[in-house]
């Protein structure tokens, strides 16, 4: 069964840092396009970050250039969202997602992805 698993999210002050886990099942991490999305409250589901298939080429979106960072470790089956100088505006349920299709390259658009987490919180205080 193809199963993606988020953890660690939580509440963080201003200025902190979290780090997600994404640990994946039931199919070959480095041969999927993996992303990080999030969704406010009231608001659309946005991507974050993402890394490709096998190159670990990596997109992201402007808001957190500079303050966050994905990685994967095969061996673990497992992707990481290190979310560094946090603000009010990054609270949101974090969603793993992967595409199906292998691609050396990504995009953050969450049309793009087909096997999703359930969801992890994240909240940050002023």
């Amino acid at each position: 069964q193809v199963q993606l698993v988020e953890s660690g999210g939580g509440l963080v002050q201003s200025g902190g840092s979290l780090r997600l886990s994404c640990a994946a099942s039931g199919f070959t991490l480095d041969r999927h396009v993996i992303a990080w999305l999030r969704q406010a409250p009231g608001k659309e589901r946005e991507g974050v970050l993402c890394i490709s298939s096998f190159t670990n080429n990596v997109n992201y979106t402007d808001s957190v250039k500079g303050r966050f960072a994905i990685s994967r470790d095969n061996a673990k089956s497992t992707v990481y969202l290190q979310m560094n100088a946090l603000r009010p505006e990054d609270t949101a349920i974090y969603y793993c997602a992967a595409k199906s299709a292998p691609s050396i390259r990504c995009t953050i658009h969450p049309r793009e992805y087909d096997i999703w987490g359930q969801g992890t919180q994240v909240t940050v205080s002023s």
